[in-house]
């Protein structure tokens, strides 16, 4: 329930001035069988010309650790506030991260992009590891990642 409102309050803040309309986005992220211990993985999304637009979801509690997702960490300046009340628990290898949030209508078909940056103990930080355009054509079509997503989707 806790990560519920904290979900909502993210969506009003990824809300654009003037377009109040938010629909239900689910974003279903499962993990390969790299054979390490479980993933911080941060969900963003950057607008047309790249810059840092909001954080969506932080998995991983130990923000020492933030500053191995390293493209969410620039873009923020590793300011946990963009993360508080959106984190939960690291996600295991060969397991799946399911979240369901609203999200402005604003953000979709308009040059917006999802980023998942992900990173391992002991194993390679893997920045940019997802990276999809927001599009109402692009729901449901999984992605793979470069290193340690073996799938990525979004369903509205």
């Amino acid at each position: 329930m806790k990560s519920n409102l904290a979900t909502l309050a993210l969506a009003a803040a990824l809300t654009l001035p003037g377009f109040a309309m938010a629909r239900p986005v689910t974003l279903t992220t499962t993990l390969s069988t790299y054979g390490g211990d479980g993933a911080y993985l941060v969900l963003y999304v950057t607008d047309a010309s790249g810059a840092y637009a909001g954080s969506l979801w932080m998995a991983g509690g130990k923000s020492k650790y933030y500053e191995h997702l390293s493209d969410w960490y620039r873009a923020t300046g590793g300011d946990t506030a963009q993360v508080n009340g959106i984190t939960g628990a690291s996600v295991g290898a060969g397991r799946t991260l399911e979240i369901t949030l609203d999200m402005a209508d604003a953000l979709f078909d308009a040059g917006y992009t999802l980023h998942v940056d992900a990173a391992v103990e002991d194993m390679r930080d893997s920045p940019n590891e997802v990276a999809v355009p927001l599009t109402t054509t692009g729901a449901g079509t999984p992605v793979r990642g470069r290193r340690y997503v073996a799938s990525f989707a979004y369903d509205m």
